[in-house]
This record gives structure tokens, sequence and C-alpha cells, in this order.
């Protein structure tokens, strides 16, 4: 009976991703917003990761089974039987758990959409005029910031972010940030050998930050998880929602970071199409921004291994998994967005 319980609630969930215009009016706008609300107000009481501890008491469970099945000795087909059985339903427990405490987002319809932002194809003279904006905004901002400001703690880098967003929320409602709940992940040498920058957990709806990342990386890092907060589930849209935050900031820090970021997948984006422009537009990079490229790189390849290509790859399929089948490579769908984002100022 709770297996046909569980299969049957997960083809409804399943079913009704399938309708993005009812997921956003009936889940991310409504149900989601009463849920991730009261995640973050009882996530903020903690001063830890308290996501991260409940990941670690979900794995501990799963390895004290396995263990006390294997110690069995005698195991007949019925043991097995049953194994399989309390299997499949954990299995269909936290596809439950995760579509409604967060996954049904990636069926919402696509978030640029909902900030009236084209996605209509760019031509390469507006690429390379995208490029010449961004170098303009950090050869300025980098002449104006002070980079030993840049050493926020996790706390200041929610405070920022939230005045930020909330904003934003005056002229777009979709921005408005209750309950921030920001915090640095438990494991900063392991998340950086894995050569991830930050997560959000669906489990407490907590943002979780790098705090060994490069510091001029961290205010946008910490932008685009908040994004994930507020029901932004894919990363290119995420990287759209955390750029626009950033940039729109009254902080210089914050507008340096933005510009920062999106500057790298321009520059990317740039040397995949057309080497020959990118090779004449490398010699003109500001001083400061060539050295936060070298200090970035290092950082990497002080912690990224053969550990960071596996989890690559894992992401990759979890992401083709829910719904964004360019994978890893969804997250240049940014560079679209910001060329029709600033075709006025092209």
């Amino acid at each position: 009976m709770k297996l046909l319980i569980l299969v049957a609630a997960s083809i409804s969930i399943f079913i009704f991703g399938l309708f993005p215009e009812v997921v956003e009016t009936y889940y991310s706008q409504q149900l989601y917003l009463i849920i991730s609300i009261i995640q973050r107000y009882v996530s903020s009481i903690f001063p830890f990761a308290i996501g991260d501890f409940l990941y670690a008491l979900l794995i501990v469970f799963v390895l004290k089974n396995i263990i006390v099945f294997i110690r069995k000795k005698k195991k007949t087909k019925k043991d097995y039987f049953f194994v399989g059985l309390k299997c499949l339903n954990f299995v269909l427990i936290i596809y439950i758990s995760f579509k409604l405490l967060w996954g049904l987002n990636y069926a919402r319809p696509r978030i640029n959409e909902q900030l009236k932002i084209s996605d209509t194809p760019y031509k390469k003279e507006q690429l390379l005029k995208l490029n010449s904006f961004f170098l303009q905004k950090l050869d300025s901002l980098s002449k104006a910031i002070d980079t030993n400001k840049f050493n926020y703690t996790p706390q200041e880098l929610q405070n920022i972010a939230s005045v930020a967003y909330n904003q934003l929320a005056k002229t777009q409602p979709f921005f408005k940030y209750k309950n921030s709940a920001v915090k640095p992940v438990t494991s900063s040498w392991l998340v950086s050998k894995t050569g991830i920058e930050g997560y959000y957990n669906p489990l407490s709806g907590e943002a979780n930050i790098n705090q060994r990342l490069p510091s001029f990386v961290l205010p946008f890092v910490t932008c685009h998880e908040i994004a994930h907060q507020l029901g932004v589930a894919k990363e290119d849209e995420a990287n759209l929602v955390g750029y626009l935050t950033a940039m729109h900031s009254e902080n210089t820090q914050f507008q340096y970071s933005a510009y920062y970021n999106m500057f790298r997948y321009v520059l990317f984006e740039i040397r995949m199409k057309y080497p020959e422009d990118y090779n004449n537009i490398i010699t003109k990079i500001p001083a400061l921004v060539m050295e936060n490229f070298k200090a970035e790189r290092e950082f990497w390849a002080a912690y990224n291994g053969a550990m960071s290509v596996y989890m690559g790859k894992t992401f990759d399929k979890i992401l083709k998994l829910n719904n964004q089948h360019k994978g890893i490579k969804s997250y240049q769908d940014i560079v679209l967005w910001l060329v029709n984002y600033h075709e006025k100022e092209l």
C-alpha cells in the first residue's frame, strides 16, 4: 500500500511538472513561497549550515541500513525482496521531497520571459560590443574600488545582497527577498576539491557559499545562490538574476563582481566562436582583471583534481534530468540574455 501511494504521488508530481504555467501559478508563486520562507526562518536560527547536518544524518541512515543488511548472516529471497522494496520506497520519498521542497521550480516558465528579457539570437558585432561594454565597466570600477574591502564575512555578503534584492523588488516584485539565510559551507576544502562555488540546499532552504573562493568572486556567487532560494532553479537563469541584482547594487564591490563574472562567460564565448578576436581582446584587459584571472586560476589549480572532473560530469547529468538539456553548457545561455538586456547600451 505504501509503495502504491508513493508511486501515485510521484506520477502525479511528474505530470504536474509538464505544465509550466500551472507550476508557476500554484507552486512557484504560492506553495513554494510559503515553504521557502519557513525554511529560511528556521535555518537562520542556526549559526551553521543546518542543511549539511541533515545531509550527514541522511548518509548515516543509509550507511547504517546497508551495514546491518550486509552483517546479516543468513539472507533469504524474502530478505532481498524487502530490502529492494525499502530502497524503492526510499528513492521515491527522496524524489517527492525534492520536487515539493524546490525541484518543481525546474518546470516553471523561463525567468527571462518574466523579466521581459528577449532571447533573440545575437550577431557577432553585438557580442564584441558587449565585450567592450564589460571591459569599460571593469576598467572604470577597478580604478574606483579598494580590493582590500572585498574581504566580506558571510553575514556581510548576506546583508548587502539582501538590500540589493529588495531594492530591485521596488520595481520588480519577483526580487522580493524575506528571511535571508546565507551560510558558509561546512567543509570549504572538500567543496573546493569538487570544483563547487556554492549550492542551494533544498532540505534547509539555505544558500551555501564556498568561503575559500577568491574574495572578488563571492558577491556574485552570493547573489546567484539567493536566486535559487527565490525559486530560480536553472543555472543560467540564476546567473541572470544574480547578475542583475549585483550589478544594480549600490556597493561597488558587488558591481565589480557582477561584471567580472559575466565577462568570463562573454570572453569564453568569443574564444570558442571567434578565436582571432579573442587574441586581440586579451591584450586590452585591465591589469586588476588580469590579476583576478590569475588568482582564480591558481586557486582552482591548487584544489581542482580528478574529483572536479567527476563532479562536473555528475552535475551535468543532474541538470539534464531536470529539464536543462544542455547540462553544464546551459551556463553559457547567459550570454544571449546579456546581449539583449544591454541592447540599448550597445
